[in-house]
């Protein structure tokens, strides 16, 4: 069975109201968002928002001296690209797509326009962006004070909640660079979960099978994000265990 691709993939998207949507969608353009693709640097002018529906892509911040690492993830619950309707032109990080899908995007320009004129495409995005500022603080928080295990199950069950399923297409390498701990850890704290039943992995893929199991050792880092957005976008709450088919675009 074929799955057609859909804006309202996108939790956002499916938030506004149909007056709203109608406007924008003939202006949304569908997007494969491979893996390692840069939709914007830090410091480039934003031409374009994204809204990823199987895609998940890393805010990332860029040291002096070349090391990254991940601030905040952005999935189908949201878009990337606020400061072209918060005042500011430029990205100030990088945007990286670390789980390949797809999405869909939009001129810069349409929805800076459309911010000053929606009433719920204003309020959705605000939403959005209180929930999205908790992640970046909660993120901090946890990156500082909670031990790798901790952060790698939080990191899992962030990762599946902006998915359509359970399936995450990261190398350990990767997992490590982006919380910016050593790759040893990732590999001995993925060890225990696999040990545990909690997740099965290969190379370049992890499949989480409790999820109930990854919620007992993640830190409460997870939980407070979780919250904060079941509590702004109550009506998007979903069972995350529950595998589809690839999605196809016809």
């Amino acid at each position: 069975m074929i799955n057609i691709h859909t804006p309202l993939q996108n939790n956002l998207l499916k938030n506004i109201a149909k007056a709203d949507f109608d406007q924008l969608e003939p202006y949304l353009e569908f997007v494969e968002m491979p893996k390692g693709q840069i939709l914007c640097e830090s410091g480039s002018v934003v031409t374009h928002v994204y809204f990823p529906t199987t895609a998940l892509v890393s805010i990332l911040y860029e040291s002096q001296d070349g090391n990254s690492v991940e601030v905040a993830l952005v999935g189908n619950e949201g878009m990337l690209g606020i400061a072209s309707f918060l005042g500011g032109d430029s990205m100030p990080r990088t945007l990286v797509v670390q789980n390949a899908g797809y999405g869909y995007r939009l001129k810069a320009a349409i929805i800076k326009q459309a911010f000053n004129c929606s009433g719920t495409l204003c309020q959705v995005l605000l939403r959005h962006i209180q929930a999205f500022v908790t992640q970046m603080a909660q993120t901090v928080i946890c990156n500082r004070h909670h031990c790798i295990e901790q952060q790698l199950c939080r990191f899992l069950l962030k990762c599946i909640d902006r998915l359509p399923n359970n399936s995450i297409n990261m190398t350990q390498e990767q997992i490590s660079h982006l919380i910016g701990v050593r790759r040893e850890g990732i590999t001995e704290a993925a060890c225990k979960l696999h040990k545990a039943g909690l997740i099965t992995y290969s190379r370049g893929h992890i499949d989480v099978l409790n999820r109930d199991g990854l919620e007992e050792n993640a830190c409460e880092c997870y939980q407070v994000v979780k919250d904060e957005i079941d509590k702004l976008f109550p009506e998007n709450k979903k069972q995350l265990i529950k595998p589809i088919k690839e999605l196809a675009y016809i």
